[in-house]
């Protein structure tokens, strides 16, 4: 291992060379241009050489300033105390590095000699010295120290950050910085922390940090608030103890909102530092390594999850998911998850046949870029099974929850291939943990209700229903006009028994959006099922059949919710006349045989 590690931005290096020079004639070796691929094993060779090196030099200049790598390596160095910081064309330091003396190489001439190198110099050699004593003394310890006792416990529930934007559009913004920040803290093996959707149920609710974390039973609790505007971003958090209600670390943060990756890895790591947790190697680098390093990217791709979640489904919503997700991948050709989600929008679209692109090029391209990317893999289950193929989906829907039991998405997409092959009791198992990691999903409380019911579970049906109304009303309260939440709204209503409100929300719905194919479908499921209107329900659903996709058609036809109508002859006639259409559709698009 190096006694000096030198962190820089690739572009300047040409000017780090001199300096690296001048401290390799002093006698250390130093780690600074190695000769390793990319990749994970790369991240390893740095990481441990990070750790293992006595000083850190880190060369600011205007490039590195901006980058989260040289960043996050100060942050490292200086919280062991074995930073020592240069700069050049006085590059504005980041805020957490500024109480520590930089040393300005400006008009040093590359010249070993320079009073500025001489000084960078000597404070390596102290850094050295005291760093090489401070080892030898460890180990000398660690030989005679008794057995430690074992470590405290700690958990933390990270509450929503409140929107404090005055725009309630920015809402996904504030709620995207939360969710990373569990994310980030969830790498951490030596902290628990309490789940995405068991946090935000607390979002918008006046309860004090201390009753929330007797309630949840966590040591800890992490709140704050965003306010973005005009290019600037302010984050206030504070981390508080519940064991005896003391604050035991605040602070407020103003920055660029280009500097954002950077801020929410400082409170990642100031909450670590904060409990005196101890990050191992891989675990730095976990919360160092993010899907993109492009804030405008990150950006889209919040706004196109958020619509995502609470608008499933629906041809408007997946066409706004298709415009944000590829403006994202053309900005960072790179970013697997925002090709990912692409490919759910272009899947949902396919399936109205508003488009003739299913998502597989895109999620190929996700899968590429991160083979381990669960999300990925679960779009991919779902595209196989609207192409008929569910031999395939189900392997590849077991690839993602082996991956990530956790995802939202693997979980959702196991529970739609079960519905579709009539094994409730698995698709209820999925769907219920959907509700628990996603607490804006209406979508999967309704395939409860449906699920349920097939099952003869009354009581489940009624819980499923009264969850999905709760859930639709939180939504509608900010978008009234979402025909795709008041259509699971109107169907949960009739299935709560409650047919007259369902009614009022379904000739809104219809006035707003006629012609919106997952509307009426939902529509149709409630009528027939729980309003026992056959002739409404076919009513409901004759527009769609003339452009009913061959992937809606079968799910159509295997939907429990509408066994009752197969016996019917009009029925049997409508289907009867999209399985020709589509039939003469596919010979018409089958090439023409060559003639010899």
């Amino acid at each position: 291992m190096a006694d000096v590690f030198v962190s820089y931005a690739r572009a300047d290096k040409v000017r780090v060379a001199p300096l690296v020079a001048a401290i390799e004639a002093k006698g250390w070796s130093v780690w600074w241009d190695p000769e390793i691929s990319p990749g994970r094993e790369f991240d390893d060779a740095i990481d441990g050489e990070l750790q293992a090196a006595k000083a850190v030099l880190v060369v600011w200049t205007p490039t590195s300033v901006v980058s989260r790598w040289v960043r996050g390596e100060a942050r490292d160095a200086a919280d062991r105390n074995v930073l020592v910081p240069v700069r050049f064309e006085q590059a504005r330091l980041p805020i957490d590095v500024r109480a520590i003396h930089t040393i300005d190489l400006d008009d040093w001439g590359e010249d070993p000699a320079s009073t500025q190198v001489q000084t960078c110099l000597h404070a390596l050699a102290a850094m050295i010295a005291h760093s090489s004593a401070a080892q030898t003394s460890e180990a000398k310890s660690r030989a005679t120290a008794p057995v430690k006792k074992e470590a405290p416990h700690y958990s933390v529930c990270v509450l929503p950050f409140a929107n404090m934007s005055g725009d309630p559009e920015q809402e996904y913004f504030s709620d995207g910085i939360s969710e990373d920040i569990i994310t980030d803290l969830n790498k951490v093996s030596a902290l628990e922390v309490v789940s995405r959707n068991t946090a935000f149920a607390y979002k918008g609710k006046q309860m004090d940090a201390s009753a929330i974390a007797r309630k949840l039973k966590v040591t800890h609790v992490l709140e704050g608030s965003v306010r973005r505007a005009g290019g600037r971003v302010r984050i206030t958090a504070q981390l508080t103890d519940a064991t005896n209600d003391r604050q035991v670390w605040a602070e407020r943060f103003d920055r660029d909102t280009d500097d954002i990756f950077a801020l929410q890895d400082e409170i990642s790591h100031a909450i670590v530092k904060a409990l005196r947790l101890q990050l191992l190697p891989e675990e730095r680098r976990a919360i160092r390594r993010r899907g993109t390093d492009s804030v405008e990217a990150h950006d889209l791709y919040l706004m196109a999850r958020q619509i995502y979640v609470t608008t499933q489904e629906d041809e408007r919503a997946s066409q706004a998911i298709i415009r944000a997700c590829q403006r994202a991948t053309e900005i960072d050709p790179h970013y697997a998850q925002a090709w990912a989600l692409l490919a759910w929008g272009q899947r949902s679209l396919s399936s109205f046949a508003a488009q003739p692109d299913d998502g597989m090029t895109a999620v190929d391209k996700a899968l590429a870029l991160d083979p381990e990317l669960a999300e990925a893999h679960a779009v991919k289950a779902d595209i196989l099974r609207t192409r008929g193929l569910m031999d395939a989906a189900v392997s590849e829907a077991a690839t993602a929850l082996k991956l990530d039991p956790e995802s939202y998405e693997a979980n959702r997409v196991a529970g739609r291939i079960a519905y579709m092959q009539h094994r409730f009791k698995d698709a209820v198992a999925y769907y219920e943990k959907t509700l628990n990691l996603m607490d804006s999903d209406v979508n999967s409380a309704m395939m409860l209700v449906s699920c349920y019911r097939a099952l003869g579970d009354a009581a489940g049906r009624l819980r499923a229903a009264a969850v999905a109304v709760q859930r639709a009303d939180a939504v509608l309260a900010h978008d009234q006009n979402n025909v795709a939440v008041i259509a699971f709204s109107a169907n949960a209503l009739s299935a709560a028994g409650e047919p007259e409100r369902a009614s009022v929300r379904m000739n809104r719905a219809l006035l707003v959006d006629p012609d919106n194919f997952g509307m009426r479908y939902n529509f149709a499921c409630g009528l027939c099922v729980y309003q026992h209107d056959k002739g409404a329900a076919l009513d409901m659903l004759e527009p769609l059949f003339p452009r009913i996709t061959g992937e809606l058609l079968r799910y159509l036809q295997a939907d429990p919710d509408f066994d009752s109508l197969h016996d019917d002859p009009r029925w049997q006639a409508m289907v009867a006349a999209a399985e020709a259409r589509l039939a003469a559709a596919k010979q018409d698009e089958a090439p023409e045989p060559e003639q010899a």
